[in-house]
């Protein structure tokens, strides 16, 4: 049996570049590849799309170190810029552009010496209030970072949407209309539009994108799925079941006797667990796949197994393979029943998960 395996689809990757691609056919396109890629491996994405991507969009510094020392030549973007010295001097040496968020990451440019000025995308504050700099501070420090030695010219700008996935709300164009306002006549290259913005904000869609979530088949909003925009999920989380017993009316099962059965069934117990990455939150009645039809979760998630209702008639046995989400199971309907985000889920898996690729 290959319990706990995460299974990636490599046709799928590449069938949802070339749809976001030509949801933005005018924009470039930087494939976000943070938290190694969303949990399904951030250098073997990075190979399987290196001839479509215009470039690739890590979080840290040692994440980009990480894509050069595997030979990765492509274009790639730290979004979180550096946090000292010997950080911004490696994103130069190694041909890294980096965000530049806060007025202490410009006083280290100004400490420093550089062979070549550092490619800087400058971020906006436009109504995400987490980083960056407000349009008076931008207003005001623009001037000097135009003739900023150590950063190339022309300066480019990024900003981050806050309620993109929200089509009724109003703070989305409000940040398009800023960001469109601070970046007018510039020069420099621009990026505003994620996955929701690529999906449903065309006039988000300046010279670079930043697909993330969607890239891996997955929605950026919550009450849809992948499929709802033609995407596909990449990655299937399987396991097998190790047991079926017969279980009793009136019998609990699992930790804290949290599930009680209504009639005699079966139950089956799965190889996959919170040591996994599996949510030990997953509530009872938190689907599965199982031999083409959903059956529930029932008692409290462990470390290494979870229990399943296979009903009083079933014909399972061991061996027979458990999909935790996968195109039968979208990992969006798992994460609305356990009261989560799918990103959450798929980014949380642990080492123990084998990750395997299919073409």
């Amino acid at each position: 049996m290959d319990i706990a395996n995460a299974q990636v689809s490599l046709a799928a990757l590449r069938h949802n570049l070339r749809l976001l691609k030509q949801a933005a056919p005018n924009s470039k396109t930087l494939v976000v590849i943070k938290a190694n890629a969303y949990g399904h491996g951030m250098l073997e994405v990075a190979e399987a799309l290196a001839d479509l991507a215009d470039g690739f969009a890590v979080a840290r510094t040692p994440e980009a170190l990480a894509l050069r020392q595997a030979g990765i030549q492509s274009y790639i973007l730290a979004l979180e810029g550096f946090f000292d010295a010997g950080e911004a001097q490696a994103l130069v040496q190694h041909q890294v552009a980096a965000v530049v968020h806060s007025e202490q990451q410009l006083a280290l440019l100004e400490s420093l010496s550089f062979a070549q000025p550092l490619d800087t995308w400058l971020k906006l504050d436009t109504g995400m209030h987490r980083l960056g700099f407000l349009a008076e501070q931008f207003h005001a420090l623009f001037p000097g970072i135009k003739h900023h030695p150590n950063i190339q010219q022309p300066l480019k700008l990024i900003s981050h949407f806050a309620c993109a996935d929200e089509l009724d709300h109003p703070l989305t164009l409000q940040q398009i209309d800023l960001f469109t306002s601070l970046s007018s006549g510039l020069g420099g290259e621009c990026s505003l539009a994620n996955s929701a913005g690529v999906l449903l904000w065309p006039q988000s869609h300046f010279d670079w994108n930043r697909p993330g979530i969607s890239l891996y088949g997955i929605s950026p909003q919550v009450d849809n799925c992948g499929a709802d925009f033609g995407l596909v999920p990449a990655m299937t989380l399987q396991s097998n079941l190790i047991a079926v017993r017969q279980h009793s009316k009136g019998e609990s099962v699992g930790y804290g006797a949290t599930w009680q059965a209504t009639q005699d069934t079966r139950l089956g117990v799965v190889a996959m667990g919170y040591g996994d990455g599996y949510p030990r939150s997953a509530p009872n009645g938190t689907p599965v796949w199982l031999n083409g039809r959903m059956v529930p979760i029932v008692g409290r998630v462990s470390m290494d197994m979870l229990c399943v209702d296979l009903g009083p008639n079933s014909q399972d046995k061991v061996g027979d393979r458990v999909v935790l989400w996968g195109p039968e199971l979208p990992v969006e309907q798992v994460a609305k029943a356990v009261g989560t985000i799918a990103y959450e889920l798929v980014t949380k898996l642990t080492s123990r998960v084998r990750l395997t690729y299919t073409k």
